[in-house]
Parts: structure tokens; sequence; C-alpha cells
């Protein structure tokens, strides 16, 4: 009787996975406990498998396609809007695409001094930086971490990714990094970089911040204010290119010295 109620049981479980068989040397046709579970797995692995090809093949063609296409809209756009309805204030969206041959060179020659110095040598990651990061913060624990994002690193996380340190986020910047290196090249990542990055609350892109703050457009950037843009771009929300602090002003210089020695030349812009 007890065994009855059990093949019964396990022919309940079987059909309800659509894994029962016509006869396979079990009595009732019943799959045995083993079988069950490995066709339980391997439904698994292939819905796993149809996901990650999903996954692949989708995020390629995005990668693509924005090697073409200007990004219309990014994750952090949307996002910003509504933190900003959260805290019961209006967030708007307010960019202007310009071309990286529109833009000042001492503006990208300082945005590389300032947020990637290497950033014409690595291939995405800076594993030089990251080495050093790893043991700066093994020796100051408690203290502010240290990071080693580079600019490959942020323009995948801002155009196709959500802020964040977790490590679902953190592995799918790593995928999309090498990618947009690999199918954009330098050219197009700091170009794509320099308009779709924050620079005050709902100010994105160079052109936009250099008419917000400056009042004049990102080609007629003096050398110091092209500096102080990058300068505040650790945090955009907090500091203002146009009303420094002291840290501000320290870091503006520092910069304007690391840019003297940038060489943009393989880039197709007019120096």
């Amino acid at each position: 009787m007890a065994r009855r109620r059990k093949l019964r049981g396990r022919r309940a479980a079987a059909e309800r996975l659509g894994l029962l068989v016509e006869r396979e040397g079990v009595k009732g046709g019943v799959p045995s406990d083993r079988k069950i579970l490995g066709r339980v797995l391997g439904r698994f692995f292939r819905i796993l498998a149809r996901l990650v090809a999903t996954f692949v093949i989708g995020s390629v063609a995005l990668v693509l396609l924005y090697r073409f296409i200007d990004p219309p809209v990014t994750p952090l756009m949307l996002i910003r809007p509504l933190e900003g309805l959260g805290e019961g204030r209006i967030v708007g969206i307010s960019k202007d695409w310009i071309s990286i041959d529109e833009v000042d060179p001492a503006l990208l020659r300082s945005v590389i001094a300032a947020e990637d110095a290497r950033f014409l040598a690595h291939d995405g990651i800076d594993w030089e930086a990251v080495e050093e990061a790893r043991i700066y913060n093994e020796k100051h624990r408690g203290e502010k971490v240290r990071g080693a994002s580079t600019i490959t690193m942020q323009c995948a996380r801002n155009v196709f990714l959500w802020q964040g340190r977790n490590y679902l986020r953190k592995g799918l910047e790593a995928w999309f990094t090498y990618l947009i290196e690999f199918l954009w090249g330098k050219q197009r990542i700091l170009e794509v970089y320099i308009n779709v990055i924050e620079w005050g609350d709902g100010i994105y892109g160079v052109n936009r911040a250099s008419l917000e703050y400056f009042g004049r457009p990102a080609n007629e950037l003096t050398d110091r204010q092209a500096a102080l843009l990058a300068a505040v771009l650790p945090n955009p929300r907090r500091w203002s290119p146009a009303e420094p602090t002291d840290w501000i002003q320290r870091r503006t210089a520092s910069i304007m010295k690391g840019a003297r020695i940038v060489s943009i030349e393989e880039f197709d812009t007019t120096e």
C-alpha cells in the first residue's frame, strides 16, 4: 500500500515536470529519482544556455549599433529623475551630443589626465592600477577606498549598466569593457564617454556642461576651464566647475600639468 502511494507520488511529480515516459524499465513507466533529477538539471542548463546565448548576441549587437549610432539615453539618465521624485524635486535630462572633433583638445587631454592617465596604453582594464589600489586599500583599511576604474570601464557602466558595487554589475562591466575596447576603439570610447557622463544634476555631456558652467561651447574652452570640468568628474553633483572649492582648485592645477604630457595624436582631431 505504502509502495503504491510512493509510486503515485513519484508519477504525479514526473507529470508536473513533463518527465513521464512510456516504460523505462520501471514499473508504471515512472522514471527513477536519478533520472528525474538528470532531466530537471538538463532542462535547467538548456534554459540557462539559451539565456546566456541571447545575452551575448544581444549585447554584441547593441555595442555594434552604438559604434555607429549615438546612444540616445543611458540608464543613469532615467534613474536620476526617479531619484529626484523620491526626494521631492524635479531632475530633467539636459544633453547635447557633440562630435569628438568639435571638442577642444585641451578637454580631451584633461579628462585623460584626470581619470585615466594610461587610457591609451591599457586594453580596457588597467591591471597595474588594480594592483596598486589593492595594495593601498589593504594598507588603509577603514579609510576611503581607492578605485581603479578606467575611462573604458566608466563608459561601459554609464552606457549599458547601473551604478552600484555588487559582483553582478562588476562582472557585466568587465564584459562590456572588453567588448567596447574590441568593437569601438579608443577614439569612439572617449567620444561616447564625454557625451554621456554626468556633469551635474540633469547635465550630461561636455558641450552641455560647457554651456551651463562657462557660457561657451566645448570647442572654445580655455585650458583652465577644461581642467575644471575634468576636476569635478569624481562627484559632479557635489562640486561645480564654476564655483571650485580649494581642493578642486588644487586638483585643477595638477590636471593642467598632467594634460601637457598627454598625447592624442592618434585621434582624428584638430590640435
